[in-house]
């Protein structure tokens, strides 16, 4: 035992009285926010939500994997063994040893994020963030002098030196919290995955929005201080690596959004200040500098410009990538909810579509009775008050577009085909209120939805039918907390069951040009599913050239959350990126499952791939049973 043994003694207890204070301090911030429920025991889900679900994430990047494999879990082991070896003053060789391996562990993943700095991708933050490989550095060299270099040498200016790297360090692990470095997020994060405001998500895919109290004081979030405590304390969990805004497809777009700076803005309007010193990629075609929030002033528009909250297509793309599960689009939305009921400050088309809505029950202005016209000849059965169904068929706001009825015409006949006991409401069919709740609407949303559970109320049946994924997303989701409660099939998932048990017969397909196919946002991402439009493709005989980002890291088609309405400008066209995912595969034809996509895909002006419903494919496969 020597007298640097009690140095580092004292500067361990040092450090946790600082990271005590520090994270008091931050703390007190997120208390500032509106209430959530709270239970301490929560932090016992931490190990598994940490090694299951951050590093299921994680993982999709090998060499990252890595990197915080061995930075994290070589930091984490030496400071635990400081801890106990200093900590407790046993100052024991062995766990020397231990630390010794640790420090080990931890200067490599610190190489490796040296390595990965050298040359940093534009999505990385640079800034403070570019000083932590050398301190995340120091500390494991100030450990490894500590554990091997003989007593006789742990005097004098060598330990000087030793103590100046553990300082540094230190400093960098234990003031991130108070100080808002790079290193909040050790904290911020761990308090995050415990009391997550979706803690549901651990054990289910979770992507329905609450419902809004819409006889609360205030409607949504017009200051910091107006998010829950626990999405105040998801934003200081963030680490800026940027994963959110390289799958953003608004920012690819050119448009005002970066999923990553949104989130560095709403901790701004947490502590205060201004985003001159963000170290990170602005929103396109807004500087640097010119915005600035506190606790409690608004947030628009003096921290966020209005164009970058409508930009938004609520596709959950930043969600999905997000290794520390910040829930961005739920931000979003409460952001929204504000602008749309207290201010009724909406751009674009939006306001029209809603007063449409609130007129005519659809986003046109229908007629409700001219929803099933295409459908005249096809012999349905409307389904009235009293009566029951197996099958309820919804055909959503996509049966008013002529070139959508082509697939909805091609899916009764594959239903015709398999027998199918279904039924449409005809005129009785309202909009679901999908479109009016992504805009912030919540009391439209509530009203349309109390409409159609009524209506639904009055007739029997068995399941919802639907190729509409926003119709499914909503009815199975998001109607639940209404007192909606349904068996809801998305029509691929219904007719894959159809083909597997053999009651609905499908030929060879006759199409012999090279087919990709498109994974709808609201069929993927919010509700996980991606196999059964393959399998229906690869039972008649379609082999897929499948885009680089597909299935649950699929690209947004441009046509959610009501980015069709706002329409805010950008240098190119979110459809258009699609379109070049789909042309870089070789494919001619597009396949796809959804009308919001359908048309947005054929939206684009040119030469492209021909965009098809995958009930189309298989309508053309049919075999003609005797």
């Amino acid at each position: 035992m020597h007298s640097l043994d009690h140095l580092v003694t004292l500067l361990f207890w040092l450090a946790v009285a600082a990271l005590a204070f520090g994270t008091m301090r931050r703390a007190r911030l997120w208390r500032a926010g509106a209430a959530a429920p709270f239970n301490w025991a929560q932090l016992l889900t931490v190990p598994r939500r940490y090694l299951v679900d951050v590093h299921h994430v994680v993982a999709r990047d090998p060499y990252i994997a890595r990197t915080h494999m061995l930075v994290a879990g070589g930091a984490v082991a030496a400071v635990a063994l400081v801890a106990l070896n200093y900590g407790l003053a046993l100052y024991w060789a062995l766990l020397n040893g231990a630390i010794v391996l640790a420090a080990v562990v931890m200067l490599g993943g610190s190489y490796l994020v040296w390595q990965r700095r050298r040359a940093p991708m534009p999505r990385l933050s640079a800034g403070p963030w570019n000083r932590l490989p050398y301190t995340l550095a120091a500390f494991a060299l100030g450990l490894l002098a500590l554990g091997l270099l003989p007593s006789a040498l742990l005097s004098g200016f060598f330990a000087a030196l030793i103590m100046l790297a553990l300082l540094a360090g230190t400093a960098e692990l234990v003031l991130g919290i108070g100080t808002g470095g790079p290193m909040k997020h050790a904290v911020a994060g761990v308090l995050h995955l415990a009391f997550h405001p979706r803690a549901e998500r651990f054990a289910m895919r979770s992507t329905a929005l609450r419902p809004l109290d819409l006889a609360a004081p205030v409607l949504g979030v017009e200051k910091p201080t107006d998010f829950r405590w626990n999405q105040l304390l998801g934003f200081d969990a963030c680490v800026q690596c940027g994963k959110c805004e390289a799958a953003c497809p608004a920012f690819a777009a050119g448009q005002p959004l970066n999923p990553k700076k949104f989130i560095q803005d709403m901790v701004l309007g947490l502590s205060g200040g201004s985003d001159a010193q963000f170290a990170g990629s602005p929103y396109p075609g807004i500087a640097l500098g010119g915005h600035s929030g506190a606790p409690e002033e608004p947030i628009l528009s003096a921290l966020l410009a209005p164009e970058t909250l409508w930009s938004c297509t609520t596709c959950r793309a930043c969600v999905e990538e997000c290794p520390m599960q910040i829930e961005h689009v739920d931000a979003i939305i409460d952001l929204r909810r504000f602008q749309t009921l207290a201010r009724g400050a909406l751009p674009g088309k939006a306001p029209e579509m809603l007063g449409n809505l609130r007129e005519t029950a659809t986003q046109g202005g229908y007629d409700n009775a001219a929803r099933y016209h295409w459908a005249v000849d096809l012999n349905l059965r409307q389904i009235r008050p009293g009566e029951s169904v197996d099958v309820l068929l919804l055909a959503g706001e996509g049966a008013f577009d002529m070139r959508y009825q082509r697939s909805l015409r091609a899916l009764v006949k594959l239903l015709q085909a398999a027998s199918v006991d279904f039924a449409i409401l005809g005129a009785l069919e309202t909009d679901t209120g999908d479109t009016a709740r992504r805009l912030g609407d919540e009391a439209t949303f509530q009203a349309q939805a109390a409409q159609l559970i009524a209506t639904l109320s009055a007739v029997t049946f068995g399941r919802i039918l639907t190729a509409d994924p926003h119709v499914f997303h909503s009815l199975k989701n998001e109607y639940p907390a209404l007192g909606g409660h349904y068996t809801v099939l998305h029509h691929t998932v219904f007719l894959a069951g159809l083909a597997r048990s053999g009651q609905l017969k499908l030929g060879a397909t006759s199409e012999t040009r090279a087919i990709t196919y498109h994974d709808p946002c609201y069929l993927g991402r919010y509700n996980g599913e991606t196999e059964a439009p393959r399998a229906l493709l690869r039972q008649i005989g379609v082999r897929l050239s499948e885009m680089e980002r597909s299935g649950l890291r699929g690209r947004c088609c441009g046509g959610g959350g009501g980015a069709p309405l706002t329409d805010i400008p950008g240098t190119q066209r979110i459809p258009d990126i699609r379109i070049a995912d789909a042309r870089a595969t070789g494919a001619a034809l597009v396949a796809v499952a959804c009308p919001g996509c359908t048309a947005m895909l054929e939206g684009v002006v040119g030469p492209r791939p021909e965009v098809i419903d995958v009930a189309e494919l298989l309508a053309a496969a049919l075999e003609v049973q005797p």
